[in-house]
Order: C-alpha cells, then structure tokens, then sequence
C-alpha cells in the first residue's frame, strides 16, 4: 500500500498486543485502511510501531478470525469492506445516541436557515435555462485566458505568485482596475483606495463586518438582493426597506423622512436587483444630497455593470460623489465568468485600511496567481475584445427574449426601463404562482427564477413575479424556450 505513518502512544500499564489491537480495529472502522490496498506487512508495522514482529502478525491473524481483516496469499492482508460498512452503520447509530456536542445550542448565527436564491448545480444540463447569474461558456475566449495564466506562470516574474502577499494585492491589477476599468465608471481612485476582493458577497461581509451592529440602521431596496438582507442580517443590522420603481429607489415624502434616519443605505443603482431599473440622473443627484444632509454613507452594488446593453450609460454614483460617502463595489463575475471569484470595493483610504486588515485575518489575500491573471487579460486587450463580442451577442439575445415575451407570454408585465440589464423582471397575473411554476417549468427542462426570495417579507412578498435571465442561454434556444413556458401556463 502507499506510505502510511501509524502510531500509538501505547500505555505501560496494558499489553502491547491488546493496544494494538484496538488501535487497528478504530482504523478500519473509520475507514482509514483503502479497501484496495494491503495493510503495512508485519514487518512494517512492527517498525512503525516499535514493537515485535510476532505482536503484529498475531494481531493480524486475530483480525482475520474477526472478519475484520481478509488474508491474501503472497498479497497480503486487506480491509473486509462487508465487515467495515456494517461496523460502521452500527457505530454512526451508536454515535448518534451518545451525542457529545449540542451544536444547535451553540451556534451564535445559523445562515444557512436563511432564505436564499436556489438554482440547481446541474443547470447545465436543461435545455431552457433562464437563469441570471450564468453564462454562456461557449463565448468565453479560452485561447487568450489560457495564454494569460500561461504568461502568469512563467519564470520572467519570478515566480512571485508563490509568495506570501500579506495583505498586498498585485500591483499589475491594482493599476489595470484603477486606470481602465473604474475610469469606465468615471471612477479615479489612488492605489490605496482600492481593495481587491473574491466578490461582491465578500466586499459585503467585509463591510458589514466593521461598520454594522444591532444599532446600526441599513437601508435595502425591496425588492432587491438577498445575500445583501443575509449579512447585514449576520451582525443584527436594523434593516429598512424602501421600494423602487421603473427608475429605481424610490424618493419621495414618505422615504426620505425614513432616509433621514439611516446610517448606510445598500443600492444597485445601475440595474437594480433584481428589476434592472437604471436609477435616472436627476435621482442620483438627488440621493446624493439627501445623503449629504443626513450624513448617509451609500453602499453602491455596480451590479453587471460592465455586460451594458444601453447606449448611454449613468456614471456611477460613486463618480458624482464629492465627500467620499460612497463606497463602491464591483465583480468580474458577471462580465468574464462566475467562477472567476474576483471582485473590488473603492472607498476612502481609512475604511479601505481597515477592511485590508480584515481581509488579512479571513483569508490574507485573494490567490496572487489569478490576480496576475486577470491582470494580464485586461493589458492585453482581451477584456476589450470580450465585451465588444458580448456586448453584441447579448444585445440580440435580449431583443429576441423581448420579442419572444411579447408573442408568447402577452400576460407577463415587462418593467421597460430594464433595458440594460441581461435579465428581465416579469409580472405574471396574481393568479400565477411563479413559485409552483418553477417547478413544473423544471420537469419541462425550463428553469426560471421566482421572484419572491427577492422580497423583504416572505409572508407577504408577492407570488406573481419572476426574473428571466438570458446569459446562460443559447440563442437559438430562446424562443422555443419561452414558447414552452407559455404553453406550460395556458395548461
């Protein structure tokens, strides 16, 4: 069998041969031994363990007469896989019975009893799936990514990927995210203002995590992003929830006197979450103010930002921002691939100070080698090349999903002003469930997305909404996809 080091502090007090015994018994039955190699040969053991060979060999022949070994002549002896599962289905019982650890009792936050998206691991394999969050692989320029990690790699950087960064990031995409893709957003931040990220979820937690507690007043839109209610929720923030219309979050005489008593508001400004409302200019400048006057920082989510179907984008908000009240946090997940895990959060230089040392306590850095990566393929221009081609491709995909709904779906409410975003928001008649209908729209191959996870209140979130998403999608599958859906609800 493979090398195995096997030890046993053996008590004076007990003979050898027993101590043995039950040590290798605890082994097999914790499944320790591979079924398909021979144990260590007795003159092995006996090494191993500092003890005769004759103590191990009758141990062996021992076992054996217990069903617990199989001896195979000029093999050896081997685990009997029969008397292990039955040992070890009677010891996970006997274990159940004598729980030490009441982990329920101990728990201080249970997230995982929290409501959340559920998208199932193999949706790939459906033939319709209308989901955001996803994309199409068969776009993604492998060639030039390859080429990226293969340069990343090489021997003229000095192999400084296998170095501890500390709390640092690589300098390379520190300087490609502040000179060519915040700029984009009319973002122009130093070095020391910006902090690479595995996300969006994680520039949250790290945010929630220094500036929020049970006192703490967090504004969300509603409906809006989950994950967002879910860690702010983690440190006991007190969280209020504001509407939003075909502009966004919505202001007026009723929400800005509760505006007034924030101390954060979390927004996606740029296509709202999950309606894909662009906040208006005239609104922007307006929070803007508001948070000015009432001392409000403004969590800006620049969520899919980068993948814009409009032909004139907002600037940011943290670009009009002129007291540095605004921090703002983007992802590559969206524009290059989910499984990218990247992400960035800019604010004033204190805070980002402070969320580094966090970082460094959670995880130190992101992984240095996909950094460089990254870094390499925004220098060389495939990012650009990218973007262009899926900029286009999308922008097809979604006037056929328009176009689809309108002939196929003539109940479903299409919010117009989610032009941008590469997902739609739709209101079914308040007869549908769109909750039920996701799952006889799954036994059809069709996955959607019900909408009332995205609501502040599952008791009262309406059941009547659903997004559709087409970045994961083939094109030519659209509409046959959304024919199926309007079929499967006429029935």
């Amino acid at each position: 069998m493979s090398e195995q080091l096997i030890h046993i502090e053996f008590d004076p007090e007990r003979t050898l041969r027993d101590q043995v015994h039950e040590h290798l018994v605890s082994m097999i039955l914790a499944g320790k031994f591979p079924s398909d190699s021979a144990l260590p040969s007795s003159r092995n053991m006996a090494k191993m363990l500092g003890v005769s060979r004759n103590t191990v060999m009758q141990t062996y022949d021992d076992l054996v007469d217990l069903d617990y070994l199989i001896s195979k002549p000029r093999l050896g002896y081997f685990v009997n896989t029969s008397r292990q599962e039955q040992d070890l289905v009677n010891q996970i019982a006997a274990d159940l019975d004598h729980q030490c650890v009441d982990w329920d009792a101990r728990f201080k936050t249970q997230p995982g009893n929290r409501r959340n998206i559920v998208k199932p691991s193999n949706w790939a394999q459906f033939e319709f799936p209308f989901l955001y969050g996803q994309t199409e692989t068969r776009l993604f320029p492998e060639r030039s990514w390859r080429e990226c990690g293969m340069k990343a790699n090489s021997s003229y950087t000095d192999k400084y990927w296998a170095h501890d960064w500390v709390d640092g990031d690589d300098p390379m995409l520190i300087e490609q995210l502040r000179g060519k893709i915040l700029p984009r957003r009319g973002i122009y931040a130093s070095d020391n203002d910006i902090l690479v990220t595995i996300g969006t979820q994680n520039s949250l937690y790290l945010i929630a995590n220094l500036l929020m507690s049970a006192e703490t007043k967090v504004g969300l839109e509603d409906p809006g992003f989950p994950d967002a209610k879910n860690i702010f929720s983690t440190f006991n923030a007190d969280l209020h929830y504001f509407q939003v219309d075909d502009e966004g979050l919505v202001l007026n005489e009723d929400t800005i006197p509760r505006l007034a008593q924030l101390d954060y508001l979390y927004l996606t400004p740029s296509h709202q979450v999950p309606t894909g409302a662009v906040m208006s200019p005239t609104r922007r400048k307006h929070l803007l103010e508001l948070a000015e006057k009432y001392d409000i920082v403004l969590i800006e989510d620049d969520y899919d930002v980068e993948i814009n179907l409009q032909n004139e984008a907002q600037p940011a908000l943290s670009a009009l921002d002129s007291q540095n009240r605004v921090i703002y946090i983007g992802s590559m997940s969206k524009a290059i691939a989910p499984g990218i895990r990247l992400g960035f959060m800019v604010a004033n230089e204190e805070l980002i100070t402070e969320a580094r040392a966090l970082r460094r306590l959670m995880y130190r850095h992101a992984p240095i080698h996909n950094q460089r990566q990254l870094a390499l393929f925004f220098r060389q221009g495939y990012y650009d090349t990218y973007l262009r081609k899926i900029r286009e491709h999308y922008a097809d995909k979604q006037r056929m999903m328009i176009a689809a709904i309108a002939e196929y779906l003539p109940s479903m409410a299409m919010l117009t002003n989610s032009v941008g975003a590469t997902s739609i928001w739709l209101r079914a008649p308040e007869s549908i469930n769109t909750e039920k209908l996701a799952w006889r729209a799954a036994k059809h191959g069709i996955l959607i997305e019900p909408g009332a996870i995205h609501f502040s209140d599952p008791q009262s979130a309406p059941k009547h909404y659903m997004r559709l998403g087409f970045g994961a999608i083939p094109i030519e599958k659209i509409e046959p996809g959304i024919a199926a859906l309007g079929q499967l609800i006429e029935q």
